[in-house]
């Protein structure tokens, strides 16, 4: 049995995301976009609006499923018997951007630069991905709060931001020459993700 085609705006959806990783938001055209999913500038209207909703569904697309994910894995670790480590919580932060990429295992590198991008872009672009991903943000910030208790929340505000930029660096680069994610598979991405726990921890720390 075949997979069936995707529909128009899965299609919509699936080039505008390359396209917006290879050129970012303002190097990509909506006519771009129609040109080369074989559409017309009404279906693209019709199921998104402006190129800034088209860059919205992207976004969300892997922005949520990444945060219901670290949120679950946090309140896992919240539930367990054994105190919270700061290994955990980055474990739980760093891992679920990773492990999406196995489950797009034909584009993941697309999808992999693309995560990465949004999160780099210039403002207001980029505050459409700051949203998606605040609820987690601030979710961990507070549990960081919890178990470093000397350090206030802008210190530990601003060494997340670090440990996304990180991450981000990590996703942008994946599948290049010398890259740390080497591919989507899940060996490559459990050693990944403690590469860089191991790498960041002390940092969160001092």
């Amino acid at each position: 049995m075949t997979d069936s085609p995707p529909n128009t705006k899965e299609q919509i959806i699936m080039v505008a995301e390359r396209l917006f990783a290879e050129h970012g938001f303002d190097g990509t055209t909506l006519r771009n976009v129609v040109s080369e999913a074989g559409v017309n500038l009404a279906a693209v209207s019709y199921h998104f609006g402006s190129k800034e909703d088209l860059y919205r569904a992207v976004v969300a697309k892997y922005a949520r499923p990444v945060v219901d994910q670290e949120l679950y894995l946090l309140s896992e670790l919240q539930k367990g018997l054994e105190p919270i480590s700061v290994e955990g919580i980055l474990t739980a932060l760093i891992k679920p951007s990773l492990v999406i990429l196995s489950q797009h295992a034909d584009s993941h590198l697309v999808t992999a630069q693309f995560m990465g991008r949004c999160r780099t872009e210039p403002e207001p672009i980029q505050s459409i991905a700051n949203e998606e991903y605040d609820a987690a943000s601030q979710a961990f910030l507070d549990v960081l709060q919890r178990i470093l208790p000397d350090q206030s929340r802008s210190q530990l505000s601003w060494k997340l931001d670090l440990v996304i930029a990180a991450l981000i660096r990590v996703l942008t680069e994946a599948g290049k020459p010398f890259a740390l994610l080497k591919s989507n598979s899940s060996s490559d991405i459990e050693e990944t993700t403690q590469q860089l726990v191991r790498f960041l921890s002390p940092g969160m720390r001092s």
